[in-house]
């Protein structure tokens, strides 16, 4: 493959036709549903991080997780997706003021997808996931950016304008008809998740209970392309036109999927070096990753000879992958953070198992191993999951040092509470999604090492004793405690 640029700077790789990942001709075949619509694989978009939006320790009133794209050279999208992540994060605060802390907490989660990504359109599908009053509710928007006008726009932009839209509600109201009574009407501002199947047609998705029974889940309707054409603006059409020009020659659907593989358990390739039953060991662990400065925290470990843990989000790691293989040959090891950092706690069995196999499997189609360790999110445990990670060959890891680098702060203060909380076989939490975290890390390198400290890979502080699956690990100086596993 070979790599070409938008002439507004975001870089994009450019595929062949061979099967290198996206056709340059679509077939004229209508998907078997066509409300399905062929996400782009974040990896081969150059110049494209992540940001995140955390809440939640001990203490909260509720937990927060929002992933969004960052793009090269895109300032006017990133800019719409850095508002619409702060006015949800702020919505959410303002209708979830406090809570009963022996109740489940409320929980805001938000992912994305790229429903297109060319020179002549992209488009970022952010998915969000609300668990209120113990049931959870899901919602889409899409976002479309024009790098000939260097502008972002809701999606209502893929139009002509009000004329059009009220014609696009006469459209999907036909169709929504089709499927029986108990449909409400669509009004304009259900008209915010558009994007084109491989065929063309307009793919027009709602809320979950927006207009239709709740039960239905998931509720799109296609408007066939000869019909949507004359509704669409300039960016539609070239929208249109690249998603044709540019399917996935494999469906991706809802979710990215990766084949399992019998990869052996992910091991620091410099396990053994360090013996921490004669030496003071600690182990650094860092969550919610790969994001825009875990590079340079790979720079800083290497250039001090020190290795960590990293505790990967699935949908990150296939975002950037190279990251994640860099980890592994310069001897740190790869864990697990589920698919989109939703409380575990609070799933079924079948989708604990889902989240975490996903990203099992991502992280070992990328680097060949399988990563054997869970951190889960908020450090939130239930006998359900345990009862999983066991039958799964996994083995839980939270923490016994809490460095608070989640809540920002100056890098001074978070080293100081990594090294004075630290002792031999402590469990470290950092997260490389902070850039104070990354300024920290020197100071709790060089002052720990002061101490007669080495820094190893959360396995090698138990030894030869290693690690259990379904147990649940805090610290390498204290036995598991004893656990049901039924």
């Amino acid at each position: 493959m070979h790599k070409s640029r938008f002439f507004t700077g975001i870089a994009l790789l450019a595929v062949s036709a061979s099967g290198c990942g996206l056709a340059t001709t679509s077939p004229e075949v209508i998907p078997a549903e066509p409300t399905l619509i062929d996400f782009v694989d974040p990896a081969t978009v150059v110049g494209l991080s992540t940001r995140t939006l955390t809440e939640g320790d001990p203490t909260g009133s509720r937990y927060v997780h929002i992933n969004y794209p960052e793009f090269s050279g895109a300032p006017a999208l990133n800019q719409a997706l850095r508002t619409a992540a702060e006015d949800q994060l702020k919505d959410f605060r303002a209708r979830t003021p406090g809570n009963d802390l022996s109740a489940p907490r409320p929980e805001l989660n938000v992912e994305w997808q790229l429903a297109a990504a060319s020179p002549k359109a992209v488009a970022v599908r952010l998915r969000t996931g609300e668990f209120l009053k113990e049931t959870w509710g899901n919602s889409t928007r899409t976002y479309w950016f024009d790098p000939r006008e260097d502008k972002a726009v809701d999606s209502t932009g893929l139009l002509r304008g009000k004329a059009a839209l009220g014609r696009l509600a006469v459209l999907v109201k036909e169709r929504l008809a089709e499927r029986g009574s108990g449909m409400k009407d669509a009004k304009g501002d259900a008209f915010d998740s558009m994007a084109f199947n491989r065929n063309g047609d307009l793919v027009v998705e709602f809320d979950d209970c927006q207009i239709g029974p709740c039960s239905l889940g998931r509720l799109a309707v296609a408007v066939p392309r000869a019909q949507a054409g004359s509704l669409l603006s300039d960016l539609g059409r070239r929208a249109q036109q690249a998603t044709r020009e540019a399917a996935p020659s494999e469906r991706s659907g809802e979710m990215p999927s990766f084949t399992p593989t019998h990869s052996p358990d992910a091991v620091s390739n410099r396990a053994g070096s360090v013996n921490c039953a004669k030496t003071k060991c600690v182990a650094l662990t860092f969550d919610d990753g790969p994001g825009r400065y875990t590079g340079d925290l790979l720079n800083l470990l290497a250039k001090e000879r020190a290795r960590a843990t990293f505790f990967t989000v699935g949908s990150n790691a296939v975002t950037q992958p190279a990251l994640l293989r860099r980890m592994s040959a310069e001897g740190h090891l790869v864990g697990n953070h589920t698919w989109a950092h939703r409380d575990l706690s609070k799933q079924a069995s079948s989708k604990i198992t889902d989240s975490l196999g996903r990203t099992r499997d991502a992280v070992s189609a990328i680097i060949g191993q399988t990563p054997t360790l869970v951190r889960p999110p908020y450090g939130a445990v239930s006998q359900r999951l345990r009862n999983v990670t066991r039958e799964m060959g996994l083995s839980l890891v939270t923490h016994d040092v809490d460095t608070k680098d989640q809540f920002g702060g100056k890098s001074g203060d978070i080293a100081d509470r990594a090294v004075r909380q630290a002792h031999p076989g402590a469990i470290i939490l950092m997260h490389d999604i902070h850039r104070e975290t990354v300024d920290a890390v020197p100071d709790i390198l060089k002052r720990l090492r002061g101490k007669g400290y080495s820094f190893v890979t959360v396995p090698e502080l138990y030894g030869p004793a290693g690690m259990q699956a379904g147990r649940l690990y805090r610290s390498g100086n204290e036995l598991p405690r004893k656990q049901p596993l039924t």
